[in-house]
């Protein structure tokens, strides 16, 4: 079912009935007060909406709720008018953040990522920004926080399926006709480690993918402990797989060898999208040295990539882990040169 309301649209598989309704049908029963099993109802699952979200819809985006493998899932979305001329780009947001975080800056940490879906939208691009869940769980059961479940784990992902849904099904229903049926992927951070997950799962379905400030999905490990200094909404650290170093020290991914790497997804992908790497040497939230491993098994694997475009200068820090003005106008350029083979 599809309810429609004032700039929202909710993708779900089961009626809504009003509670007001349900009270109704309970005191018609006789002084029992309980519905007959024929009448038990199902509520449809809901999301919370935030209000920079709710800032989004009032600047033009269209919010979207997507109930998937029983979970309400966020999509903003925007395009150009008329045909999408460079086609659509999904993006993934940052662990701690919100898809919303791209349409709307309340902070000027998160300004530049803004101004990119600006000018994506500018040159002709459709942009569809993804929700993750704060339901990520490490392989011991401890919730991660608000993050993408950018790990490799024994159970069911979390996030592709959605991601599925969108590229399958909300995309080619909102593409209007003449439009350039180009996908593309990019995320910064975590999100930018749940773009390698899916161009790599979905790699038939997409043109190219950019990861931002991001590594290996196949090759690190989440550990959710709780710990001194953490963000109120993400838990514990990354870990490289194979030195169980923190991401962010330095050379924390420098192995020789990757016994501990799980099996990729895309062996029989043919052609494989290529992709292209953006990050800033100083990086000091996501080491340069995880940046290099995920270039190296994507390599390795026959996926095709154009030179890492990577910043440089000033000193180690956080705050060049976050998206750069400087990514902006390449990154685009360079998806919108990139056509399914």
């Amino acid at each position: 079912m599809l309810v429609v309301g004032p700039g929202r649209h909710t993708y779900a598989m089961k009626w809504i009935v009003p509670v007001a309704l349900l009270a109704a049908l309970a005191a018609c029963g006789g002084g029992a007060g309980t519905l007959p099993p024929e009448a038990a109802v199902t509520t449809t699952p809901t999301r919370v909406v935030t209000v920079q979200e709710q800032q989004c819809t009032q600047a033009g985006w269209r919010s979207e709720t997507m109930v998937v493998a029983g979970i309400a899932r966020g999509v903003l979305w925007k395009a150009p008018a008329g045909a999408w001329a460079r086609g659509g780009l999904v993006v993934l947001h940052g662990g701690g953040g919100q898809h919303a975080n791209f349409c709307i800056a309340n902070a000027e940490l998160i300004a530049a990522q803004v101004r990119f879906t600006d000018m994506a939208l500018a040159q002709g691009f459709a942009v569809f920004l993804l929700d993750s869940t704060d339901r990520v769980t490490d392989t011991e059961g401890r919730l991660c926080g608000k993050v993408w479940d950018d790990e490799v784990r024994q159970r069911d992902n979390l996030d592709l399926p959605f991601i599925e849904e969108v590229l399958r099904k909300l995309i080619p229903s909102a593409r209007p006709a003449g439009s350039r049926t180009d996908l593309y992927l990019t995320g910064l951070s975590s999100g930018g480690y749940m773009a390698v997950r899916a161009a790599t799962h979905f790699g038939g379905h997409i043109s190219a993918f950019a990861p931002v400030a991001s590594g290996d999905p196949y090759g690190w490990v989440r550990d959710c402990t709780p710990r001194a200094g953490d963000r109120t909404n993400v838990f514990g650290v990354g870990l490289d797989a194979e030195t169980r170093r923190n991401i962010s020290e330095v050379g924390a991914c420098a192995a020789t060898s990757w016994p501990n790497e799980k099996p990729w997804d895309g062996s029989a992908i043919n052609p494989k999208p290529p992709f292209r790497l953006f990050h800033h040497a100083q990086d000091g939230i996501h080491d340069r040295s995880c940046v290099d491993k995920v270039r190296r098994q994507l390599v390795q694997r026959g996926w095709p990539e154009a030179a890492p475009f990577m910043l440089d200068g000033g000193s180690r820090s956080a705050e060049v882990h976050y998206w750069q003005d400087a990514y902006n106008a390449p990154l685009l350029a360079w998806l919108g040169e990139q056509k399914r083979r």
